[in-house]
């Protein structure tokens, strides 16, 4: 073989060479570019290697209804100087607030006790310092404070005003948080909950259109639910400062609860 025969046959194998390596070159390019468009729709999508690919979405879902059940303390708070003396009198009050909460269409099942406390009460007294001793001073049991508090349901919003003059009319000095709820909700849960899966479920098909990906079987599913209501405080006096006196019955408006609920749904992807 001469020296230009051997020159063209090198020239053939750098020519076959150089294809190997392009060809070499077009296949990390491609694999490299496919990971890095891989890795952008990826991202939000589950690495975990221990779950298939996966997308969550939320949704939340809320319903608007009228209460029908009001829940309201009273209280009967009395001080005296014997510990009889004060239970005479709370005792006295408490069962006259309680004949007059009934006297309005409450039943007894919707009455509870929920607070009874008796507690000393002390004054700080200073002993007479003289000119070379001073006495350190002492607390003086000066009388016992007796506390009973009744929780009390109302079915009938209509009379919520007139319960709460005529258990204070009857001597209870304290009126304790005044609450609006519904009795049976899981209606009103049922119809928000729908809701937040709905939107979840539509927000769940719009990312998939989006990513160029599949929605596969739901793996993952959690709720969270809130009841929120309108709570009023309402004083009608001091704890303490003597009788009563008869008070026109408060207007209470009961207005609507929000009953949402949010939903979060896990979908594996194709």
């Amino acid at each position: 073989m001469d020296t230009q025969q051997i020159h063209e046959c090198c020239k053939g194998h750098m020519k076959s060479l150089f294809g190997v390596f392009a060809t070499i070159l077009i296949i990390v390019i491609t694999i490299w570019f496919g990971v890095g468009v891989w890795s952008k729709i990826s991202s939000g999508i589950s690495t975990n290697p221990n779950l298939p690919n996966s997308i969550t979405v939320s949704g939340d879902g809320e319903v608007y209804a009228k209460p029908d059940l009001g829940i309201t303390s009273f209280s009967v708070v009395t001080d005296k100087i014997t510990v009889a003396e004060a239970m005479a009198e709370n005792t006295t009050k408490m069962n006259a607030v309680i004949t007059a909460v009934k006297g309005q269409g409450v039943e007894e099942k919707d009455i509870k006790t929920t607070v009874f406390n008796i507690y000393p009460k002390y004054e700080w007294q200073q002993a007479t310092c003289t000119r070379t001793i001073c006495p350190p001073g002492k607390n003086i049991l000066t009388g016992y404070e007796i506390t009973q508090q009744i929780e009390v349901k109302v079915r009938d919003l209509t009379k919520v005003g007139d319960i709460i003059q005529k258990a204070t009319d009857a001597g209870s000095n304290q009126v304790g948080s005044l609450q609006f709820t519904i009795d049976d909700e899981d209606i009103f849960k049922k119809q928000a909950r729908e809701e937040a899966i709905a939107k979840a479920k539509t927000k769940a098909e719009d990312l998939a259109a989006q990513l160029g990906v599949k929605l596969g079987k739901i793996i993952s599913f959690s709720e969270n639910g809130n009841n929120p209501y309108p709570v009023y405080d309402y004083y009608t006096k001091a704890m303490g400062a003597g009788t009563v006196e008869a008070a026109a019955a408060p207007s209470i408006q009961t207005g609507e609860n929000k009953i949402a609920v949010s939903v979060n749904i896990t979908y594996e992807i194709k």
